[in-house]
């Protein structure tokens, strides 16, 4: 023991004793972000030593496994720096200029995990390597949200300290003198170690617990990080439990039969076109969809809610068409944009709506354009975003966003787009110029006053603008009810059916993978001339709602829809939804939960109270299939173009 207590000394000492530093210090920032989340937690996850025993086990193992990973830069250095070179005057304070801002990395990115979490409710993820590519967007919310500059200059003071505080021992290794033949000993020895831990761990050791928190706890948000850019597009058949596309796609055409008036035109598997015959004529109202950032179902008052958040949605939901259990596909905006606009099932991964190949897809905003309608997409914020231009402008749509309005009429701002006022305002000057031109209009309007900073202009509503979430959302509610106020006054506004939906939720998080309560968003459809107030209370996905309002209209058409027409369906169908993140996929169908997850996993869950239900029984085999058969065939009729527009 004694000779190999030496040895390691030797290992680690000398010229690798930073190194030895580095990973000390990594697993000590690493553990306190750790024990921070997990007292902000402590209410959401498992009670208990043996499960804090767990989360941090198994968070220091995945700690340490990151550590070694970057690590790998500082060991080829302290490998290939010669002895003259190492030990130089001019050598020192550029090493420690390099460990003063490999520490203030590691320091910062604590506090962007613990800023992240408390947005999202996990580690870092897929959502964090998306922000990436919206780096302006990005540091601009964070700078309206936090004291950004004060958090930089203490942290800056923090690393300071602890430099100081361990400047002898660097400069001790900087003084030492080792063989090139030493060095390269010890250094594959060292890279031998993350070799190994790519060889053999993976995400799946942080499922320690049914409770997603439990399993963010026990991961590295860094190596979350990394490992969901290396996911960033997942192919379906590799990763998820799949059947023949055969039965998949036959499967599917059975489910998209059971419209009372569809018929396909074709008996091969692959062909789900079918046509929508609808009596009586064809009603040419126009149609706007105003999609609403982060709205809950739970912010409404017509869902519970007693804050008196919403007054106008809650006015207006008691005169229109209300259902009472949509879901909302995703949980960001894009997908929002890809279930309505396309009325497809999420896919693993990238949204279509940022995928390659997203040219000239079968679209609501296209099929209206070929009913004679025009097509808008206006978005407060710059298009570019999430690729929206792109995506909007080759399926259909004309384009409206903040670039196109003239800095006059801009009376609030902030990084995510004009406030929601000041759209509407555009969206009507739109409107009216499509109006005046004898075309009637399909609008498709996206806000963005609901996201933080949540910021607004003063004096609107009686909640200051910057304090939280509630009065953004109050705020986006005052903006809907001016906009349907100054919408009465259009000569168009009688023959108009306003669609009113959230992307997503507030919050994704909760207790379990795909908690449906934080997919539950309102949908509204209101035409007071047209639309008969009542509730519908059969489960709606978002994918619903393209064909749900072109049966209203009593429109025939040839689809290519995944969704149904709801109000259309057999009488003995509950319904059904789609939910899910970029990785997990999920289905609600029948009273239950299906969650497809990565490696063909399969769990089942009872809706009332998500208690779990055995895979393999007769029940639960059968809904497994109709959820790996929609997301199957979903995956299959992208990836072989079979959902283009042909008409």
């Amino acid at each position: 023991m004694p000779d190999l207590k030496k040895s390691l000394q030797r290992a680690m000492g000398g010229r690798f004793r930073p190194l030895t530093l580095f990973i000390a210090g990594f697993l000590a920032i690493a553990t306190l972000i750790r024990t921070a989340l997990t007292i902000k937690s402590r209410a959401l996850i498992p009670a208990g030593i043996v499960s804090l025993l767990t989360i941090f086990g198994i968070g220091l193992l995945y700690d340490l496994i990151t550590a070694l990973y970057f690590s790998i830069p500082i060991i080829l250095y302290l490998m290939a720096v010669p002895n003259r070179w190492y030990r130089s005057r001019l050598h020192k304070p550029v090493f420690f200029l390099l460990v003063f801002v490999t520490l203030y990395l590691l320091v910062f990115d604590a506090f962007a995990e613990y800023i992240f979490f408390d947005e999202f409710g996990t580690r870092f993820n897929f959502i964090a390597v998306d922000y990436l590519v919206y780096t302006t967007e990005v540091i601009r919310n964070i700078r309206e949200s936090y004291p950004l500059t004060e958090l930089l200059i203490a942290i800056g003071l923090v690393c300071t300290v602890i430099v100081l505080a361990f400047r002898k021992t660097i400069s001790a290794s900087l003084a030492a003198q080792e063989p090139l033949k030493t060095r390269v000993f010890k250094g594959f020895a060292f890279l031998l170690l993350p070799v190994l831990s790519l060889c053999f761990v993976d995400q799946s050791f942080t499922r320690i617990s049914p409770n997603p928190y439990a399993n963010e706890l026990a991961s590295n948000g860094i190596y979350n990080f990394f490992a969901a850019l290396k996911n960033n597009s997942l192919d379906y058949y590799t990763f998820y439990r799949s059947m023949p596309d055969a039965d998949a796609l036959v499967r599917l055409k059975h489910e998209l039969g059971e419209e009372k008036n569809a018929r396909f035109l074709s008996d091969n598997f692959q062909d789900i076109r079918r046509q929508i015959t609808n009596t009586g004529p064809e009603k040419k109202l126009n149609i706007v969809v105003i999609m609403v950032e982060s709205l809950s179902a739970e912010f409404l008052g017509t869902f519970g809610n007693k804050e008196n958040l919403t007054p106008n949605l809650d006015r207006i939901a008691r005169h229109s068409l209300l259902f009472r259990q949509a879901y909302a596909t995703g949980t960001r905006t894009d997908r929002g944009l890809e279930a309505v606009t396309l009325s497809v099932p999420p896919t693993p991964g990238r949204s279509i709506v940022k995928r390659p190949d997203n040219e000239n897809l079968f679209a609501w905003g296209r099929l209206m354009r070929n009913k004679g309608y025009e097509s808008l997409f206006l978005y407060g914020g710059y298009g570019f975003f999430d690729n929206m231009n792109y995506f909007f402008g080759n399926n259909g749509y004309k384009t409206v966003d903040r670039a196109s309005i003239s800095p006059k009429d801009i009376h609030f701002e902030n990084v995510w787009g004009v406030c929601d006022e000041d759209l509407f305002t555009k969206a009507i000057s739109e409107i009216n110029t499509v109006y005046t031109g004898g075309k009637p209009f399909f609008a498709h309007i996206m806000t963005t006053s609901n996201h933080r900073p949540y910021t607004y202009p003063e004096g609107r509503i009686d909640i200051p603008s910057k304090t939280g979430r509630a009065g953004a959302v109050k705020y986006t509610d005052y903006a809907i009810g001016k906009f349907i106020s100054e919408a009465e006054k259009q000569p168009w506004f009688a023959d108009t059916v306003f669609v009113i939906v959230a992307d997503h939720c507030a919050s994704s998080a909760g207790k379990i993978d795909l908690p449906p309560d934080r997919y539950h968003i309102p949908l509204i459809v209101y035409s007071p001339a047209h639309i008969t107030p009542r509730a519908f209370d059969k489960v709606v996905s978002q994918i619903d709602i393209a064909p749900t309002i072109l049966g209203l209209l009593n429109f025939s058409y040839v689809s290519k829809f995944l969704g149904r027409d709801v109000l259309h369906a057999h009488l003995q169908e509950e319904g059904e939804a789609f939910i899910g993140t970029y990785q997990k996929l999920g289905y609600i169908d029948d009273g239950m939960l299906v969650i497809l997850d990565l490696k063909q996993q399969v769990g089942i869950r009872k809706l009332a109270d998500l208690s779990p239900i055995p895979f393999f029984s007769t029940v639960g085999q059968e809904v497994v299939d109709e959820a790996v058969s929609y997301y199957q065939s979903a995956a299959y009729l992208f990836n072989h173009r079979l959902n283009l527009w042909e008409q």
